[in-house]
């Protein structure tokens, strides 16, 4: 419960990073706008609801350089929801369950959804004014309705867009894990995340599926076929922890530190730094808390 309490601001910090106009020049480029919320707003007056293509043109780019840099396919291209997953899977044999093992991820998954949508230039918190001076106070806006071609990020973006009253980042991720006393709101829920995700990851070639009887009952499991991928993310997240390390979170890839705050959140990290040594565990760790 704590770290889901340290995620909420969390996604709202990292929505309202995603409103800056950026254009991202290389893999390793930072975050270069100013550290005030007016003049993050600022950055994207006389934009139209649909101006999302520098956005899209970043991610495209962005992809094509983790592509080159690691010889991956196109086919084999992540979303911030399915590079999490694979962070908490045993290398051996995965069994997808209600939880997926804990009680963070089902809720952090929907609050992927979130960041990624705000980082692709289709959702964005509220302008600042007085009444809302506190990120989590602000509610979440449709920017952009152009589809993304995901079905988790389509369906989360369509049900923002559709919604009547805007919500904060709070009750969208509530209402897309289902978690709501509001009965009228319960078609918002997103259901079955985290099996549809391994489908994901199966038809992308990083899973393959098994069926193993446990206890007089089939389960399906999920083993990796493409450990290279997962051992990609974690030497990822190793090194923006320890030997890339930068101070100012300004100045980070937004989409790294995404991708560390999920993991931070759904208690996955400590699978990636299980092989540190010590004094890099207790470092890693520290800089992440």
């Amino acid at each position: 419960m704590t770290l889901r309490l340290l995620f909420i601001p969390a996604v709202a910090l990292t929505m309202s990073w995603g409103q800056v106009a950026t254009t991202e020049k290389s893999q390793n480029c930072g975050w270069a706008g100013s550290s005030t919320v007016t003049s993050v707003q600022a950055a994207h007056q006389g934009q139209g609801a649909g101006g999302c293509s520098g956005e899209d043109d970043a991610w495209s780019r962005r992809d094509e350089q983790d592509d080159d840099h690691e010889g991956d396919s196109k086919e084999t291209r992540l979303t911030l929801m399915e590079e999490v997953l694979p962070l908490g899977l045993k290398d051996l044999e995965v069994r997808i369950t209600h939880h997926f093992g804990n009680d963070c991820i089902s809720s952090e998954l929907r609050g992927c959804m979130l960041i990624e949508l705000a980082l692709r230039g289709r959702l964005q918190l509220e302008a600042y004014g007085m009444r809302h001076k506190s990120i989590l106070t602000r509610k979440v806006i449709c920017k952009s309705e152009a589809p993304i071609g995901d079905v988790f990020l389509d369906e989360a973006l369509k049900h923002v867009k559709e919604t009547q009253l805007p919500e904060t980042v709070q009750n969208w991720i509530e209402l897309l894990s289902g978690e709501t006393w509001k009965p009228l709101k319960l078609h918002y829920q997103l259901r079955n995340v985290q099996e549809r995700l391994a489908q994901n990851l199966v038809e992308k070639g990083v899973l393959t599926t098994e069926k193993q009887n446990f206890l007089r009952f089939d389960m399906t499991t999920y083993p990796l076929t493409k450990n290279n991928i997962k051992q990609r993310l974690i030497k990822k997240v190793q090194e923006a922890v320890l030997d890339k390390w930068v101070n100012d979170p300004h100045h980070r890839d937004k989409h790294l530190l995404a991708l560390i705050y999920s993991a931070h959140a759904s208690d996955v990290l400590k699978n990636t730094f299980a092989p540190l040594l010590d004094e890099q565990y207790d470092l890693a760790t520290k800089r992440v808390q």
